[in-house]
């Protein structure tokens, strides 16, 4: 049961990770956590290039979980003055900055200990036929 839990909450993490990329957001990390803290098991964390593009990245993940898994955030915190969009979907939470909120606030620095994994490069996985076909 734990590992079916572990399991899904990185899969979500994972699909947390390539809906901001289908946004276009850049620097996208997923943090495993359930080593470090028990409220959470993971940090997906993205940059936008600005508050708009953030919220559209937030706006993406809350509707294409909604649809998918029937899964709504449990809270989300839109700082969008200070760069930064929060939504919490216990097992994962999605952190959207701007370059600059994501310089200041410095999750990673903080959460340094932290394992990194393994996501593949979305300019090529994740967008794929979607992006390019919109992009050239």
């Amino acid at each position: 049961m734990a590992e079916d839990r572990a399991n899904s909450s990185e899969a979500l993490a994972r699909r947390l990770a390539e809906l901001a990329d289908s946004k276009a957001a850049s620097e996208i990390v997923v943090l495993d956590m359930r080593d470090l803290v028990s409220y959470t098991d993971f940090l997906t964390i993205c940059t936008a290039r600005n508050e708009r593009q953030a919220r559209a990245i937030a706006d993406e993940a809350k509707l294409r979980l909604k649809q998918e898994q029937k899964l709504l955030p449990a809270g989300s915190e839109a700082a969008e003055s200070a760069g930064w969009i929060v939504l919490d979907y216990l097992d994962c939470v999605l952190h959207v900055f701007t370059a600059e909120a994501r310089q200041r606030f410095g999750l990673e620095d903080l959460w340094r200990e932290a394992p990194k994994l393994d996501l593949p490069d979305g300019s090529r996985d994740v967008r794929g036929h979607l992006y390019g076909a919109a992009h050239g």
